[in-house]
């Protein structure tokens, strides 16, 4: 199992197992792989019943993934990381089931939104080195934004396990605990803000006489230039607006528009929203805990 100097060993020489086979398993095995961090028969991934699917990862990505019940909980049992990756409904009594095959060297990393690490060690009746994280699904392309919070049983070498796991699906964070929900708003369901943005950019271009294809590329061209704009100047977003904000211009006309419409009290309503939904997440599956 998974000891101070087995992490200073590397990444390489652990058994890592991600119990649960979606779309942000994938992009960290995927992330972890093309880094070059372990090779992939010290990978496993299981779910619960659908066996297609750890047949595809399987040829994907050449991990070990087991459809038969007594290999999964082997490999769960031999794991020195294992991965909460199942969805926030199955996770109770997913996690329950780990009581008996975790030992106090196991390094759980949970991205589940919303699930505090104390509802983990009340499943896993037991004290353990618990990682909770926030990852969000740009990570598939290794553009991840993830946030970082850890129990008081995780060691320096695991921290620093940790992060360069994540560091190999974008940028990490590390946070107190209790701001992860706001990371789950900001960052977690970012993304899909961006997305619901560019929709409405590209239909107002089409409805406006652009093509569907112009309009789609000018979009996707005008949000990837001013997320580098940011990026590579590390200027204020609200001050790089301000400098391409005319007086009585167009951009100006359109931010009164926006101010109208309440668009940056919207956002901030959306983010807390999504940050108590995370909360509200975390306490269903507390008192699934108690069932």
């Amino acid at each position: 199992m998974l000891s101070s100097s087995g992490v200073q060993s590397g990444i390489g020489a652990l058994q890592l197992c991600f119990y649960g086979a979606g779309s942000m398993a994938e992009a960290i095995v995927r992330g972890i792989l093309d880094r070059g961090l372990t090779e992939p028969e010290q990978i496993g991934v299981i779910n619960r019943q659908n066996a297609s699917r750890l047949e595809e990862l399987a040829e994907r990505y050449g991990v070990q993934a087991p459809a038969d019940e007594e290999a999964k909980l082997a490999m769960l049992r031999q794991a020195d990381v294992i991965f909460l990756a199942m969805k926030p409904k199955d996770a109770a009594a997913a996690i329950k089931q780990l009581r008996h095959l975790v030992s106090s060297d196991t390094l759980i990393v949970s991205v589940i939104a919303g699930l505090p690490i104390r509802t983990i060690e009340v499943l896993l009746e037991q004290p353990m080195a618990i990682v909770r994280t926030m990852p969000n699904t740009s990570s598939t392309i290794g553009l991840g934004a993830t946030g970082i919070s850890f129990s008081s049983s995780v060691t320096v070498e695991q921290s620093s396990l940790a992060q360069t796991i994540f560091q190999a699906v974008g940028l990490t964070s590390v946070v107190e605990e209790p701001l992860l929900d706001v990371v789950t708003g900001v960052s977690g369901s970012g993304p899909a803000y961006v997305y619901y943005l560019m929709e409405g950019m590209i239909a107002a271009g089409r409805e406006l006489g652009l093509s569907e294809e112009a309009a789609r590329e000018l979009t996707v061209q005008t949000v990837l230039g001013a997320a580098h704009m940011v990026k590579a100047t590390n200027e204020n977003p609200a001050d790089l607006r301000r400098k391409v904000t005319s007086p009585n211009g167009t951009t100006q006309a359109a931010i009164e528009t926006l101010d109208e419409h309440h668009f940056s009290q919207a956002i901030v309503r959306a983010v807390d929203r999504a940050a108590k939904r995370a909360a509200e997440l975390g306490a269903e599956i507390e008192r699934n805990a108690t069932l």
